[in-house]
């Protein structure tokens, strides 16, 4: 897949494919081309060559049918600031054609899955940045997709929102979901990932395992974030560690 903006690349030849049940990590510096390559995955943007398929639908030739299997978690968590969290998931319910008893027994399932109960009847504006990321990780999953595509999902949370948020990815993965998450968190996509690819200036620099990368930089004993920089020629770079 190749995506450009006027004559500038911001993505070229990006080639992947992600096993069902994997978690797969999207690394890279800032303006490397993370979002525009996920942009494209979900049908926000669309490519100048190349095609994205998930599991077996092209998201440019079939968007609707695309949009039933696949959950996206922007990396901003965008809630409409005059509903409530319930009315939130009543309008992405809808959106999925869920109706009546079903709709209503989704939506508790979710609500006492993501432990909402708390301030899910409350305006979404009143909401803390975590409170929001666990509203939208609900509705991206109200649907069951087969496909999570996740932006940058640690940025801004505390400790305890970041261990919810790894546990809930790995809780899907093991039922069978394919999760891609792209993520400047460093020890989360070496906690929780089973592969990752590192992206730098548009291209892809390698998809892998963590110990191949140390195979193929010949580091065994290095951490995730020096092999990153290694790979990225971007230490003067600043990345989040911390997990």
């Amino acid at each position: 897949m190749t995506k450009r903006y006027g004559a500038k690349t911001a993505v070229a030849d990006l080639d992947l494919t992600i096993a069902r049940g994997e978690v797969f990590a999207f690394l890279g510096p800032n303006g490397a081309g993370k979002t525009t390559s996920i942009k494209s995955m979900v049908g926000l943007l669309v490519p100048a060559a190349g095609s994205v398929t998930l599991d077996g639908i092209d998201v440019v030739k079939q968007p609707q049918d695309a949009s039933r299997i696949v959950g996206y978690v922007p990396d901003e968590p965008y809630l409409y600031d005059k509903l409530t969290g319930r009315e939130f998931l009543e309008f992405t319910v809808g959106m999925y054609g869920i109706e009546g008893a079903a709709a209503k027994e989704c939506i508790e399932q979710q609500i006492a899955a993501f432990e909402l109960r708390g301030f899910v009847d409350q305006l979404c504006e009143s909401y803390s940045h975590g409170m929001k990321q666990r509203v939208v990780f609900a509705s991206a999953l109200v649907h069951q997709p087969r496909v999570l595509i996740v932006d940058e999902p640690m940025v801004g949370l505390d400790p305890k929102s970041m261990r919810f948020v790894k546990d809930l990815l790995r809780m899907e993965a093991a039922k069978g979901t394919t999760v891609f998450m792209s993520t400047h968190t460093l020890s989360v996509a070496e906690e929780i990932a089973d592969r990752i690819g590192v992206i730098a200036h548009g291209r892809l620099k390698f998809v892998g395992t963590i110990s191949d990368l140390r195979r193929q930089l010949e580091r065994h004993d290095s951490t995730l974030e020096t092999l990153f920089l290694e790979m990225t020629n971007e230490a003067s770079e600043s990345f989040v560690t911390q997990g």
